[in-house]
């Protein structure tokens, strides 16, 4: 028998209090060498390259062993449907038996806000109070919820190709964080004299530009997954200091990154760190409060069976998912 827990459980057992602790401790167990991941796989679908990822992962402690399964449709709203979708397994890490089938589209979503906060946490000015985000989908809702759980933004702007996403993003804003959003006219707007940005949208072109990005800022990168994609100006990305979650997989699947090498104007020395070593101190994070800091976040399988593992510790608390028999 294995545990079925649907979107609807997954939203009210995931605690976000204490889901960027979760994430800061995934990262480092990563970055130490003691997560057993590989490098996702990704398939490409049809002719419109709709993408495909597995992502399993196996952490020795607390013992856990899973698998995202995630998929990228674009063309999904017209069946109405989300264009992301995922689902997570949990398997008996002993045995390899089925214990749990979850959708993992929330967790997705919740965790990779969650790693960003634990970036602002570790790379942004102590006094960062201007918060810009570009994009106004599913990943901008969990970054202006998670976020100012990290540091207190008394200015937060937001600006989306889409205006009537944009305004819905910002009318919802004030359920999902604690002060208002302001809708910008343009990108640049938006960014300029940010302390924080964060790119969370599904532009294959720069949608940031070096000269809108002040001293001192943190430039999160959640978009441009893809190695053909591209969120930010390369010349922002060589003004930079840069911070990856993962090497391995930054040097695969970071467009910002790959194109750059491609073209011959960095290596890959230029990755400074990975975000766990920033947390384990072995490497250093921000070195000056003029520094401009790039973190790119891809996203990691341990990522997801960890917050994976903390909603299914509360179901089985507070008795909730329905038993299946396969």
């Amino acid at each position: 028998m294995a545990l079925l827990l649907t979107e609807s459980d997954v939203r009210d057992l995931l605690p976000t209090s204490e889901l960027i602790d979760t994430m800061d401790g995934a990262l480092a167990a990563f970055s130490s060498g003691q997560v057993n991941q590989p490098v996702r796989t990704a398939v490409q679908v049809g002719p419109a390259r709709h993408f495909f990822g597995v992502m399993p992962a196996y952490l020795p402690s607390p013992a856990a062993l899973g698998v995202k399964l995630v998929t990228s449709f674009d063309g999904n709203s017209a069946f109405s449907l989300p264009t992301h979708l995922a689902t997570i397994l949990l398997l008996n890490p002993d045995t390899g038996a089925l214990e749990v089938v979850m959708d993992g589209r929330y967790i997705t979503a919740l965790r990779t806000a969650a790693v960003s906060a634990v970036a602002v946490r570790r790379l942004a000015r102590e006094d960062a109070g201007t918060l810009a985000i570009l994009g106004s989908g599913v990943q901008a809702r969990s970054h202006v919820q998670l976020l100012p759980l990290a540091r207190h933004f008394c200015d937060v702007r937001a600006w989306s190709p889409t205006p009537d996403h944009l305004h819905r993003f910002v009318s919802d804003a004030a359920s999902l964080s604690r002060g208002s959003v302001h809708a910008a006219t343009g990108p640049e707007q938006a960014v300029r004299g940010a302390d924080v940005i964060a790119l969370v949208t599904s532009s294959a072109t720069p949608v940031l530009q070096n000269g809108w990005v002040s001293a001192g800022a943190l430039v999160i990168s959640v978009g441009a997954c893809r190695p053909h994609m591209r969120e930010m100006d390369p010349a922002l990305v060589i003004r930079s200091r840069l911070i990856v979650d993962s090497r391995a997989a930054a040097l695969v699947e970071a467009g910002d990154i790959v194109q750059g090498i491609r073209e011959g104007l960095w290596t890959d020395a230029h990755i400074a760190a990975e975000l766990g070593e920033l947390i384990l101190r072995r490497a250093p994070g921000r070195r000056t409060a003029g520094e401009v800091v790039v973190f790119k976040s891809l996203g990691l399988a341990v990522e997801d069976i960890a917050a994976a593992q903390l909603v299914c510790a509360r179901a089985r608390e507070q008795g909730r998912g329905r038993q299946i028999s396969l």
